[in-house]
């Protein structure tokens, strides 16, 4: 019986109930934003032939991009609160410790060669992962920013009124809104391009890991298999 108990695999909370749902909502957000941002720059469908001028079609989307903008800046608000200051996050912060460590880069990137085994982690992302999701967050800033810069053109109300004068600096820093329009569009490629690696290496993970990475983040759930029988 105790060998038996040996061999089942151990289940562990991987993700909180926040976490997943602000990974999912953020997901969502994204891809509609990508996908309405790609068609405010180069509108391809054209609204039905009405001879009333209030078709607005572009307009619409616009608006429902801004909305999709402003759910996505409350989940980045969030997972920045998150992890500076909820105590169930330390593992995440704990990763940083592995930057400074060569052994750790090797044997992560020969994890991923597929000839060596994954290193223990000091936290919650290996050195690949941690330095992906600081570039993610570093394009999602200057996103935001620039976003709201060309937001900030078309309404002048609200909070933005406190932002108008550093936003305007910040627009006359980028070079114009011209520019600043190239570089929030340049950006969303390399939002792009982060997607489908971080998709690529999910996979590669709960294929040759074999520890349910992907069920993880549904479940919050993940599972472990003694080193003894790997």
């Amino acid at each position: 019986m105790g060998k038996f108990k040996d061999l089942l695999v151990k289940r562990h909370t991987e993700f909180s109930a926040f976490y997943r749902w602000h990974h999912w909502i953020r997901f969502f957000s994204i891809i509609f934003l990508i996908g309405s941002g790609f068609y405010i720059a180069y509108p391809f469908l054209s609204p039905e032939v009405d001879p009333n001028p209030t078709g607005f079609l572009y307009a619409k989307g616009r608006t429902f991009h801004e909305i999709a903008g402003f759910i996505m800046i409350s989940m980045y608000i969030g997972k920045v609160y998150y992890f500076f200051f909820v105590k169930e996050n330390r593992d995440e912060m704990r990763s940083f410790k592995d930057l400074f460590s060569v052994k750790k880069w090797m044997k992560q990137i020969g994890y991923y060669l597929l000839v060596t085994k994954h290193p223990i982690l000091s936290g919650a992302y290996n050195v690949i992962q941690l330095l992906a999701y600081a570039a993610l967050y570093l394009i999602l800033t200057f996103l935001i920013i620039t976003g709201l810069i060309m937001y900030m053109n078309d309404f002048h109300e609200s909070f933005l009124a406190f932002l108008n004068t550093p936003l305007t600096a910040l627009e006359v820093l980028f070079g114009g809104l011209a520019s600043v329009r190239e570089i929030h569009h340049i950006l969303t490629w390399g939002l792009i391009i982060f997607i489908v690696a971080h998709v690529y290496m999910v996979v590669f993970n709960a294929v040759y890991g074999k520890e349910g990475t992907i069920d993880s983040i549904v479940s919050g759930y993940r599972w472990e298999i003694p080193e003894s029988h790997k």
